[in-house]
């Protein structure tokens, strides 16, 4: 029996980014945050207010920001950065890899209006290689939520963890499916939907669209094993070897560029362990553009059809 997901109202992921750490801080007095003059686009305000004593506003410079966030580990604190995704990975790559990746800090760096989705402001807004950048950084946790609950439980479950994470989510409002009750085991893929005939492994935004087209795919006789791939660093290995032996093709769906991301990390497992037909429904060596997201996801392949078209495709290749 395929399980039916439902919109429970849509929200936006950047809101329960805003909760969770409210929650994370009432949890653990060492909770703190820094913001880049950005505090109401990562609806941080409510932190703000209840802790204003553990706030620290640097103003736009995001390199200074990874620092200080740095230097407070050294005391005991736990420092959520955040920033929009550009400004978080692009603009402060060195001092992230230097002050925080390379020296092992407890810094939580939290990038909101990532991808495409981030609309009208544009390609030089709309980072898609945010993913493979953090991926790439000896012990830094890269964690990428569906919906409004899982980023706000993902958002409590990184206070908790130690060491570098960094925590993607978006501006716009999404379906909201997920457990509010959940708890948020980091490494560890949900399997959403059993199935036989192929493997969509999704991330992000990609999870919702991912269901539908298993919907879809159902109405034809073929049965999607879906999997929400939350974590894409450390992957869920196991999870995704034991589908792909069931199912022999795959299908990866991501609001990131097809290098570097979701289906890169997968490609590179099934390739030394289990090679086996796959496609990658992602943007291909492109920038984006200004648009509404929905215009955007659709010009670039990254919606329920290119993932139903992918799935059929790749079946027909085994």
């Amino acid at each position: 029996m395929r399980k039916k997901y439902t919109n429970s109202g849509s929200n936006d992921t950047r809101s329960g980014f805003g909760e969770g750490l409210l929650e994370a801080g009432r949890r653990n007095s060492n909770v703190v945050a820094l913001c880049a003059d950005l505090i109401g686009s990562l609806k941080m305000d409510a932190f703000v207010k209840e802790f204003p004593d553990r706030f620290y506003q640097a103003g736009i410079a995001e390199a200074n920001m990874i620092g200080m966030a740095a230097g407070l580990t050294i005391g005991g604190k736990i420092p959520f950065a955040g920033t929009f995704a550009n400004f978080a990975t692009g603009r402060v790559y060195d001092q992230i890899r230097q002050s925080v990746a390379y020296s092992g800090k407890n810094v939580k760096i939290c990038a909101s209006h990532a991808g495409l989705t981030l609309g009208e402001d544009g390609a030089t807004h709309q980072i898609l290689e945010d993913i493979g950048l953090m991926k790439m950084l000896p012990g830094m946790t890269v964690i990428n939520p569906c919906d409004f609950n899982q980023t706000k439980a993902a958002t409590i479950a990184i206070a908790e963890y130690e060491g570098p994470v960094y925590l993607r989510f978006g501006r716009p409002k999404v379906p909201n499916f997920t457990a509010a009750n959940q708890v948020f085991e980091i490494g560890k893929a949900l399997l959403l939907n059993e199935g036989s005939d192929v493997t969509i492994f999704a991330t992000g935004h990609l999870v919702w669209h991912a269901i539908e087209a298993g919907e879809i795919l159902a109405e034809k006789g073929i049965e999607a094993e879906i999997i929400n791939i939350h974590t894409i660093k450390p992957l869920d290995r196991e999870a995704v070897i034991n589908s792909v032996k069931k199912t022999h093709c795959v299908v990866t769906a991501e609001e990131h560029q097809m290098n570097g991301g979701l289906g890169d990390s997968i490609a590179q497992l099934l390739a030394l362990q289990l090679p086996t037909p796959m496609e990658m429904v992602a943007v291909n060596d492109s920038f984006g553009e200004s648009g509404t997201p929905e215009q955007l996801m659709e010009k670039y392949g990254l919606n329920t059809e290119a993932i139903v078209n992918a799935a059929l495709k790749v079946i027909s290749r085994k």
